[in-house]
């Protein structure tokens, strides 16, 4: 797989889980122990088991939005890549520590996001970062 291909494939992702977060039937009812939030619009559980908000949903959206982008040669899947990965690396530290986990309140990382994050942010970085791409004649 090439980095446009991964581009493509994490929008798709992206973008499925935003709008999923927005559909009750696949959005379960946040635990009473979770962290509160000063935006609680949305607040539940993708899948039973992924931490969303609204706000977390239109994030979601964003990047899958950004991928696109980068698919389509709008801009560099190269660097698309290499944002994902800087920007869910420091998503992934922040979901483990109590009070950046809710990055202030506004949107919930804790919990299965965080493995999450990181699974993300390390095949980001393998894409943006170690393959090679063929040189320029």
């Amino acid at each position: 797989m090439n980095t446009r291909a991964f581009a493509l494939l994490l929008a798709v992702g992206l973008g499925l889980v935003g709008v999923a977060g927005f559909v009750p039937g696949l959005t379960h009812t946040i635990h009473t122990s979770a962290p509160p939030l000063i935006v609680s619009q949305g607040y539940g559980l993708v899948l039973g088991l992924f931490p969303v908000n609204v706000l977390h949903n239109i994030v979601h959206l964003l990047f899958a939005g950004l991928g696109f982008i980068a698919y389509l040669g709008l801009w560099s899947p190269v660097s698309y890549a290499r944002l994902v990965a800087v920007a869910y690396a420091v998503l992934t530290v922040m979901g483990v520590i109590p009070g950046l986990n809710t990055t202030f309140g506004l949107v919930p990382i804790y919990g299965a996001d965080v493995g999450l994050h990181a699974v993300i942010a390390a095949v980001a970085a393998y894409f943006g970062f170690a393959v090679r791409r063929p040189a320029v004649m």
